[in-house]
């Protein structure tokens, strides 16, 4: 019998299971399009222990006790009409795994109402693309943790290993995705702001210092040689010198319209929900938004008038330098807000979560993998009650080192009228997180101004007083009103 059932033939889905037929666990595989089973074990999967299934009840018969079913399906309706089908064949004990981007509500849900039922929900976070799917991914699996004993053994052994074989894959608190969504690091959310940071300054360094693609393609090498080592890095510079079959670079050549699947729309609404100021995650998402509308940018482009382009006059390789050390201090920025709200999540759901364990399961597999998330690690080894890791002292220390090329960045990509929402939102975190006092008091007297909504002094906090500003108000907050 099959160790484990997969439903969702799509590249991803038939990587996954090559992975764990190399493993040595034997894969039952079907999808809603029979013929793509019959194409999958006559090509791909040709040679292998992997077995086919015509209908859900053949693949349900041909699993051992507790059945483990993954479903790699599109996220939403289709997540639930799957198990739908699924429940009437299954038994108690037995689990179904989500290994698509669904929404951490629904994973929610459908956790509990299985349980109800019976049946072990487990929502997994795969990170990792095409790639890691077939060679190991990160995996962040959470929900019933009765199935984490049935399921452990085949995670962590397809999963990325990392140092001395340590897998990027442990079970997280919680929901799997839940954690992927709301740290907002994982390659939902993180890996989002990243790559814009990362676009920028390919677009600095185009615009502003004329550097063609192959020298700033062996930039990014170079880049990915220093403390920014990481996957993006890397493949970024083999994008910049890739070229098309006519002999010339395939990057100009690509519409400039971004898409995407609401997974970062999702990090940034649970970042409004429980107030936390990711920004930088939610300018990317933005970012993208803004990218999509390309008719209209082509109109406003004719219409519309910047700055005029000049020469840029100083010194080209410092320039490049303060560049890499602005991207450097936003990957840090970015990062610092993404586990913000991962704490965040922790309190407001009841989890305790090992900060330090969650940053070394993104550090091979993953699509965010960096040497980065070792330092992270280090840095809640240090405090494990870090409330920032701007506070940890490696951090701080990389954030001031880069500061002063970080500001001449920003401020010479405004001068060109070169869009950078994500340095300079980063940048507007980092200095609006080390003041201690912010223009927040205005608001606050404003709001009480025109609304009775209170406020607070300084010298006594907890304390909530409204002013009649204009001698007509009364001296009634609106809280009051409903009392």
């Amino acid at each position: 019998r099959a160790d484990i059932a997969l439903i969702g033939l799509a590249v991803m889905g038939q990587n996954l299971i090559l992975n764990m037929n190399d493993h040595g666990f034997v894969v039952c595989a079907f999808n809603r399009t029979v013929s793509k089973v019959d194409d999958f074990l006559a090509n791909e999967a040709k040679g292998t222990k992997v077995v086919g299934a015509q209908s859900l009840k053949e693949m349900v018969s041909k699993l051992k006790k507790p059945r483990r079913i993954i479903l790699l399906v599109k996220a939403g309706q289709a997540v639930d009409d799957f198990i739908e089908k699924l429940v009437p064949l299954l038994d108690t004990g037995d689990i179904i795994i989500d290994g698509g981007n669904s929404e951490y509500r629904d994973t929610t849900r459908r956790c509990r109402d299985l349980k109800a039922k019976g049946i072990l929900f487990v929502g997994s976070g795969v990170s990792g693309g095409e790639d890691g799917a077939r060679y190991g991914p990160s995996l962040m699996p959470g929900g019933n943790k009765e199935a984490w004993p049935h399921i452990k053994t085949i995670f962590q052994g397809i999963a990325a290993k990392v140092g001395t074989g340590e897998p990027c894959c442990d079970w997280l608190h919680g929901q799997g995705k839940n954690v992927k969504i709301k740290s907002g690091v994982a390659h939902l959310g993180e890996r989002k702001g990243t790559e814009w940071v990362v676009v920028v300054s390919k677009v600095l360094s185009r615009d502003c210092l004329s550097i063609p693609p192959s020298i700033l393609a062996f930039a990014f090498e170079e880049w990915n040689k220093t403390e920014l080592d990481s996957f993006l890095i890397e493949i970024t510079a083999n994008i910049l010198k890739f070229q098309d079959n006519d002999g010339k670079y395939l990057l100009p050549k690509i519409k400039d319209s971004a898409g995407q699947k609401g997974t970062g729309k999702w990090t940034a609404i649970s970042a409004l929900e429980y107030g936390v100021p990711v920004t930088l995650i939610g300018e990317a998402v933005f970012a993208r938004c803004l990218s999509s509308l390309k008719d209209e940018r082509i109109q406003a482009s004719k219409k519309l008038m910047g700055p005029q382009k000049t020469q840029f006059e100083g010194d080209k390789k410092s320039f490049l330098e303060d560049i890499r050390k602005a991207l450097y201090a936003s990957k840090i920025i970015s990062y610092a807000q993404g586990f913000m709200l991962l704490r965040q999540a922790a309190t407001e759901f009841g989890w305790t979560l090992n900060y330090g364990g969650i940053a070394l399961m993104w550090r091979g597999g993953c699509i965010i993998r960096s040497v980065f998330l070792g330092k992270i690690k280090d840095a809640f080894d240090r405090n494990p009650e870090l409330q920032n890791l701007l506070l940890d002292n490696f951090f701080k220390s990389a954030v001031e080192n880069c500061q002063a090329s970080w500001r001449r960045v920003v401020s010479t990509g405004v001068q060109a009228g070169i869009p950078m929402p994500c340095f300079t939102t980063a940048l507007s975190f980092y200095d609006g997180y080390r003041h201690e006092m912010l223009p927040a008091n205005l608001i606050q007297a404003q709001r009480d101004y025109f609304g009775a909504h209170t406020y607070e002094l300084l010298a006594n906090p907890g304390q909530f007083i409204h002013t009649n500003w204009t001698g007509h108000g009364g001296n009634v907050s609106s809280s009051s009103y409903n009392a």
